[in-house]
């Protein structure tokens, strides 16, 4: 397994797996969190992986400008780098699903294509149901 340390954030590639984790440590200014997912895509590009779980559980949601920027930015330049098919699962507290839920819903309609299939996005509150639904990508 290879990770990157940052104080905020683990990031480690599960060979076995084929799966990037995300393990954010604690709530981020919006630079963090832009910074944590430009060193997650070096990590996912030098590896080849386009399958990440992004655990929220222990930082909270994101600001609503920085999930619309993982979305609408972030999302589309997966596209380039990383092998198709492209999964972000994120993981999160039955408390947050609901909000998070609610966010992508409200964006993924107003999208163009071309911008989703830079990944597909789904959300859970349980670890093993995600790595199930990324590896059945693979």
């Amino acid at each position: 397994m290879e990770a990157v340390e940052l104080d905020y954030l683990r990031l480690s590639y599960r060979p076995d797996l084929h799966l990037l984790f995300l393990r954010w440590a604690r709530p981020v200014s919006s630079a963090e969190h832009r910074a944590g997912y430009e060193a997650a895509l070096a990590l996912a590009r030098e590896k080849q992986c386009s399958h990440w779980l992004v655990d929220l559980r222990t930082r909270g949601l994101a600001a609503p400008e920085d999930f619309q920027w993982v979305l609408t930015t972030f999302r589309p330049q997966l596209r380039g780098v990383l092998p198709a098919p492209r999964r972000l699962a994120y993981l999160v507290t039955p408390y947050q699903a609901e909000t998070i839920d609610s966010r992508l819903a409200a964006q993924e309609g107003t999208l163009p294509e071309e911008v989703r299939r830079g990944a597909d996005v789904r959300i859970f509150v349980e670890e093993l149901p995600a790595q199930h639904w990324l590896q059945l990508g693979t």
